[in-house]
């Protein structure tokens, strides 16, 4: 069934239907104002890089309630974006990448049963190479500073030690782009918070007026870090079989009574519940034999039950499953169109196998044994004398010399508590100057970014300075002198750095570990190490 944009709903509803399941709205009073004289013009940008995932329904719920709220939505295919982001997807891809998620969302939209008549797409490039936006880009650049650029662009853009002029340039496109799309507001993730700030702080600057800002929650990934189109084990596809669906939520983290980083938690909140009607709630068969059926009608129900483990998390993953292959099977079906097939197939070409007789591994296939880790001993530490976000520390790594290494760590933990702490640091990566001060090494730390925290991690008990910390069951092999950065070792290798549901530090579910014991993160769980 498909639900006309309504008209005849009060400003009031509208509201609610737009803020419903937001986790934060910046410029609240001026949307009031707006929803008093007119429907509100809302942008949404997605950068076609990596194939849409269930993710993407969190998005499209909420632009599914815009529409019905008779907003006017704009979804921008962010194409230069994408090319930016360093350089993620090739030119000659993103135009077929561009129709593919043109055909994806609207499938999307169509299974959410909502009208598609006041949305409209837009390429970023038929606008953003412009001799008006030009010139808008390089005032910006006159206003900008390098500091402002990077913090926007942290939660979203990747960050590396030197990072290119084209990843500092994206905060100021989006910015932008709420101008040259003539819209009162911009949706996204929390994790654009920064971005949004930084346009709220730099378009009144060029003259144009500062715009809503409307974020939603994360969905975290099947593995509890954030779902990920570059991660193949923490998502799911909007065209994966069931079968695929099935044996990849068998491996979801869904920890009896955790309700903090549960993706299926998040999906039913913020996708499942939003569709159904009043007099609809969240079924779970189960047999007789383990309590019968049940229904929940509210999402608190539901969640106080798996919270009190009165709902086993069996039982909530074969539920959502059920409900997520009832909204992919129209979205499936439509794809078995022969020409979708072939767009599939264009804007995603499997890899090129070459011909001829099988070659060996070389013998430097990335991998952990790379990474020159080890136990260090803050010997010192102080605040950097350009930076207030971050510490000097010297750090005591069983050399002959302690080194200098420059850590963001001030806004987490105060300098009582650095100073004879032991750490864990990674010793190979190329010497970089942070704010003018050359740091020789990094501290790894467990990081969650909503709500933002961050702590070191710590090694077993007995831990001297300078043992060497090892990924178990790839204890051979000698780290790189030094990680080559143009080749990208440490970011490619940090993206399966996880701690896990035991506090654990792990790299692809293997423990860190030196002859006195594994590595953990005292208060943080299911997050990344950085």
């Amino acid at each position: 069934m498909i639900l006309e944009n309504g008209s005849s709903l009060t400003i009031k509803d509208k509201k609610d239907l737009i803020t419903r399941n937001l986790q934060e709205v910046l410029g609240e009073d001026k949307l009031d104002e707006i929803l008093k004289k007119r429907d509100l013009k809302i942008y949404w940008g997605t950068a076609t890089t990596g194939k849409p995932h269930v993710a993407y329904f969190l998005p499209m719920s909420k632009i599914a309630d815009f529409l019905k709220a008779g907003c006017e939505v704009t979804i921008l295919f962010a194409d230069l974006h994408a090319y930016l982001d360093n350089m993620k997807a090739p030119w000659e891809l993103l135009q077929l990448r561009t129709k593919y998620y043109e055909a994806v969302i609207k499938s999307m939209l169509k299974a959410l049963g909502v009208s598609l008549e006041k949305l409209k797409f837009v390429q970023g490039t038929e606008y953003q190479l412009s001799r008006e936006y030009t010139l808008d880009v390089y005032k910006l650049a006159s206003l900008v500073t390098e500091h402002d650029a990077k913090k926007a662009g942290a939660e979203v853009v990747k960050q590396v030690h030197h990072p290119l002029l084209s990843g500092l340039l994206y905060p100021g496109l989006q910015a932008l782009d709420e101008e040259y799309l003539k819209v009162d507001a911009q949706f996204g993730g929390v994790d654009q918070r920064k971005i949004f700030t930084f346009s709220e702080k730099y378009l009144p600057a060029l003259g144009y007026a500062k715009r809503i800002h409307l974020m939603n929650p994360m969905i975290p990934g099947l593995t509890g870090a954030k779902m990920s189109s570059s991660e193949e084990d923490s998502k799911i596809d909007l065209i994966d079989s069931a079968s695929s669906v099935k044996k990849k939520l068998k491996k979801t983290f869904c920890e009896p009574g955790n309700i903090i980083d549960n993706v299926l938690l998040t999906f039913t909140k913020y996708v499942l519940f939003p569709l159904m009607k009043d007099n609809e709630g969240f079924e779970v068969l189960r047999s007789a034999e383990i309590g019968g059926n049940v229904s929940y009608r509210t999402y608190e129900d539901l969640e106080t039950a798996f919270a009190s483990q009165s709902l086993h998390p069996a039982d909530l993953k074969s539920s959502v499953e059920r409900y997520l292959n009832n909204l992919l099977d129209p979205i499936r079906k439509d794809f078995e169109e022969p020409s979708l097939k072939n767009l599939v197939q264009k804007a995603y070409p499997a890899p090129v196998k070459t011909k001829g007789p099988a070659k060996a591994k070389p013998v430097d296939e990335t991998g952990p044994h790379q990474l020159d880790i080890r136990v260090g001993k803050i010997v010192s530490v102080k605040r950097h004398p350009e930076a207030d976000s971050l510490y000097v520390e010297e750090i005591d790594l069983g050399e002959e010399r302690p080194r200098t290494i420059v850590s963001g760590l001030v806004e987490y933990v105060p300098p009582e508590e650095m100073k004879d702490r032991l750490v864990v640091v990674l010793c190979n990566l190329k010497p970089a100057k942070m704010r003018g001060v050359e740091s020789a090494g990094m501290v790894l730390c467990a990081s969650r970014t909503e709500p933002k925290a961050v702590e070191p991690l710590s090694p077993p008990e007995g831990s001297q300075p300078g043992d060497r910390v090892l990924v178990e069951g790839y204890e051979t092999g000698c780290p790189d002198t030094v990680l080559n950065p143009k080749k990208k070792v440490w970011e490619t290798l940090q993206a399966d750095l996880i701690v896990n549901s035991n506090g654990e530090a792990t790299w692809k579910g293997c423990p860190l570990v030196s002859p006195r014991g594994r590595f953990t993160a005292t208060t943080l769980k299911n997050v990344p190490i950085r």
